[in-house]
């Protein structure tokens, strides 16, 4: 049977998959799931009920999602904090803020409008746990908590939840932001609201694309994940910096005052150097993902930091974090944690990070980033294999090996199989496009004929 919950929560095209019984079940199993422990113990010691964060991005199906999980934790005997609309980090902070025992955000990040999902904080607002999420989704069939009388839930509004993370997002920062020029670009999403007021506050001008969200234009068009309008506004405006969240906040994008973009690889070589060189950086090292750049590992042997590399997905990195008590590290895609913050990837608190460090040090988000030299890097995914039979091929692992041996130290091969669909995922990095092109394609064809035999 198809598990659940997927990388990050569960998504699915809202009201087809992802419909209002099911969310309703999801509350009624979390409630019985994440009510235990110490903390709501402790609660109940008191006298008083279990509580719970609930937030959503702005998109139209999020607004009966939300009541449907509200009323499957009310009716569970748990108080519900409904913070309406804001970011996925600022919901893992409000759960650790507010000592609520557990959170529920819904949002289906840098999705599309019809797409939405539903996570889960723990106590503190850190992420699940793969199998406390398993037993989520075993208790959905098992009996619920049915309380009475004064026992229910109650739910009532979050009033100071933007407020209170307002003055967390200011008091992350190092230093002012004065006489820099930053256009965001909120996605339509989450950010629009908090992004451009912190950025503000902290001194920044500010000029705002992307946040007028109406329900149905999250993401579209904007926002992390389509970056042509944010270079296009900061040529415009003569901007010294673009930052482009998604639609839930949890990522951040960078665009120079020539319209380059600087993807998280970049921006996590930015600030991990910044921070060694102000003694923050714990044991000196980065954590990030396999499909990192090379480019950003030579970057920080160059500099003295160590990188500690993880499979693909936040959650991995933040596993390493927090095992080891690292306080930096993210993904390529935007995700960058700061473990003294957050307990989640937060694309506003890493964009005001990049800009507080253009004021601290008087340079240009282009002279920061050449710290890192970025490999020409393809990723090809070849579709209809088996990739369960990836492992102990001879043939591709000999072509691997020919292709690694051709690259030298001038570039790197992985092969993955995707853990959620059938495609192999070949990337290839090396000195030139043509080589990392022509090197990978050859590596996708020699996938496809062996898996695609083996499976026949």
């Amino acid at each position: 049977m198809t598990r659940l919950f997927g990388t990050d929560g569960v998504r699915g095209l809202a009201n087809r998959e992802l419909t209002a019984a099911l969310a309703l079940g999801l509350a009624q199993a979390s409630a019985v799931v994440l009510t235990r422990g110490h903390h709501a113990d402790a609660r109940r010691a008191e006298g008083r009920r279990p509580t719970a964060v609930l937030a959503r991005d702005p998109r139209v199906s999020g607004e009966f999602l939300a009541a449907a999980v509200a009323a499957g934790l009310a009716s569970s005997g748990v108080d519900v904090l409904d913070a309406g609309v804001i970011t996925t980090p600022a919901a893992a902070f409000l759960v650790d803020d507010a000592r609520a025992d557990f959170g529920v955000m819904i949002s289906a990040s840098h999705n599309p409008a019809p797409d939405n999902g539903i996570k889960f904080f723990a106590f503190g607002g850190t992420k699940l746990p793969d199998e406390v999420e398993d037993r989520i989704e075993a208790t959905m069939d098992a009996p619920r908590l049915m309380p009475v009388g004064g026992d229910v839930g109650r739910i009532r509004r979050f009033a100071d939840a933007e407020d209170r993370y307002v003055v967390h997002l200011l008091g992350a920062v190092k230093n002012r932001l004065d006489g820099i020029h930053v256009v965001l670009d909120c996605a339509h999403g989450a950010a629009a609201g908090v992004s451009p007021e912190v950025f503000h506050d902290l001194g920044a001008k500010v000029t705002v694309i992307g946040a007028d969200p109406d329900g149905m234009n999250i993401n579209d068009g904007v926002g992390s994940t389509h970056l042509d309008n944010l270079a296009a506004a900061v040529l415009e405006h003569g901007a010294d910096v673009g930052i482009a969240h998604d639609g839930d906040a949890d990522r951040c994008l960078a665009v120079d005052a020539d319209g380059n973009v600087v993807d998280g690889d970049q921006i996590m070589a930015i600030l991990a150097v910044a921070m060694k060189e102000r003694g923050d950086l714990v044991h000196d090292t980065l954590v990030a993902t396999v499909m990192s750049n090379l480019g950003l590992k030579r970057a920080m042997a160059a500099n003295g930091i160590a990188m500690v590399e993880t499979g693909v997905g936040d959650r991995y990195v933040l596993e390493a974090m927090n095992e080891h008590g690292y306080n930096l590290g993210g993904e390529q895609s935007g995700h960058i944690v700061f473990a003294d913050h957050a307990t989640t990837g937060d694309g506003i608190l890493t964009g005001l990070s990049i800009v507080a460090e253009m004021a601290r040090t008087g340079k240009t988000l282009a002279e920061l980033a050449s710290v890192m030299t970025v490999f020409p890097q393809i990723l090809i995914n070849v579709r209809g294999v088996d990739r369960t039979r990836l492992t102990g091929d001879e043939v591709i692992d000999e072509a691997v090996l020919a292709a690694e041996r051709e690259l030298g130290d001038s570039g790197r091969v992985l092969l993955r199989p995707s853990g959620t669909e059938q495609l192999v995922r070949v990337m290839v990095e090396a000195a030139s496009q043509d080589d990392a092109d022509r090197i990978a394609h050859s590596l996708a064809e020699v996938v496809r004929e062996r898996l695609a035999t083996a499976a026949a």
